[in-house]
């Protein structure tokens, strides 16, 4: 971590804004040194320390910060960063304070890994809410059953909740004599990447080329038939906006959208790729690396009817949906433009653009199932 200059001996899993506060408010460095020792500007500074300072409402947060503030550190500035340490008198009364709380027991990375994998995973789980009271030495994960009553799934120590609130895994949805906790979507994508690093230990993979890659995948499998049978394939469902709809339900258990509506939207998809009507965003080397006359072009061989016949699907389907709900479908389904991005480029209101997506795929699954028949068109 950049942190070089830091006044305590900090755990590496607490998160870079939580030092900084850290730094500004126990050790008395001025939001200029900070951004100066940081190499931003004092206002991000300032942002992030105003962030946490605002979450120590939450009892876990301000907890942590409270034992954080008192472990013990020699101060080591660097001599090439002298601007860095604007206060040396705080510094050196910060780090001679007593504390009752080591430093060896703070919980290490490991530690909070482990422990995440295993909370996180249970938090995750439909009505499951971490509780804690301030005279309880652990928290209790509880879930609520179908008859009413809740039952405990799991137990972690306090420590280990102090830190998942810091790094904004769970949130204070209810304080009082007992807080309760629920996981936030940065949690949700701390669980993925932290299980996607466990599989690839496991596996004898060191490290990943993309390490936060898998916080943003939802891996299924599903069959497909070729000329070898049927075989199983893994594929990522969060690749695009509408695979991440059909897999939201509603209160009544529903999916948003139904299967056959996903279906046409893959359907639009699949023609979109194989017209090869997207942008090309990198040098055209084919001319280049094909021989002769492979690269060239002779009228007597006429044109490619696999693209040209599915770019007429695709103008058919945009032609039948009209304009508006053939620009949505374009945008989610054939650019994967997300939904908010969508809805910006095309001046509509916050949350509208999932329904009129919906009202779009109903219209695509129509036009298909009148001009196709139930199994659509052939690709090629």
């Amino acid at each position: 971590m950049p942190n070089l200059c830091t006044a305590f001996h900090l755990p590496a899993w607490l998160p870079e804004a939580a030092r900084l506060y850290l730094d500004h408010t126990e050790a008395g460095l001025s939001l200029r040194a900070l951004a100066r020792r940081e190499g931003c500007h004092a206002s991000t500074v300032m942002r992030q320390v105003r962030r946490y300072e605002n979450r120590r409402d939450d009892p876990l947060v301000d907890e942590a910060l409270a034992v954080l503030a008192q472990v013990p550190g020699a101060a080591t500035p660097d001599p090439a960063r002298k601007d860095a340490f604007d206060m040396t008198a705080p510094i050196r009364a910060m780090t001679q304070r007593t504390t009752t709380r080591p430093a060896a027991m703070l919980p290490d990375n490991a530690s909070i890994a482990r422990e995440a994998r295993r909370i996180l995973r249970r938090l995750s789980e439909a009505g499951a809410v971490l509780v804690i009271a301030p005279d309880m030495e652990k928290a209790a994960v509880l879930r609520a059953l179908p008859d009413g009553r809740m039952a405990q799934t799991a137990v972690v120590a306090r420590e280990a909740a102090q830190a998942f609130a810091l790094n904004d895994w769970i949130v204070c949805r209810k304080t009082g004599r007992i807080a309760t906790y629920e996981i936030t979507p940065t949690g949700s994508a701390a669980l993925k990447r932290l299980l996607g690093e466990a599989d690839r230990s496991r596996s004898g993979m060191a490290e990943a080329a993309t390490p936060f890659g898998d916080q943003h995948r939802i891996w299924e499998t599903r069959e497909v038939a070729d000329d070898l049978g049927a075989r199983r394939l893994r594929y990522n469902a969060a690749e695009s906006p509408v695979a991440v709809l059909a897999r939201r339900r509603d209160k009544d258990g529903r999916p948003f959208l139904e299967p056959e509506l996903a279906e046409a939207a893959e359907r639009l998809r699949e023609d979109f790729e194989l017209a090869q009507m997207g942008p090309r965003v990198a040098q055209n080397w084919e001319r280049f690396l094909t021989g002769g006359d492979r690269g060239g072009f002779r009228p007597e061989l006429g044109k490619a009817e696999g693209p040209a016949d599915a770019r007429e699907r695709v103008a058919a389907a945009l032609r039948d949906l009209g304009p508006g709900l053939g620009d949505m479908v374009l945008r989610c389904c054939c650019f994967l433009e997300g939904l908010e991005a969508a809805e910006k480029r095309m001046g509509w209101s916050a949350r509208s653009g999932k329904i009129v997506l919906r009202i779009a795929l109903q219209r695509l699954r129509r036009h298909y199932d009148e001009a196709y028949g139930r199994s659509g068109p052939l690709i090629g």
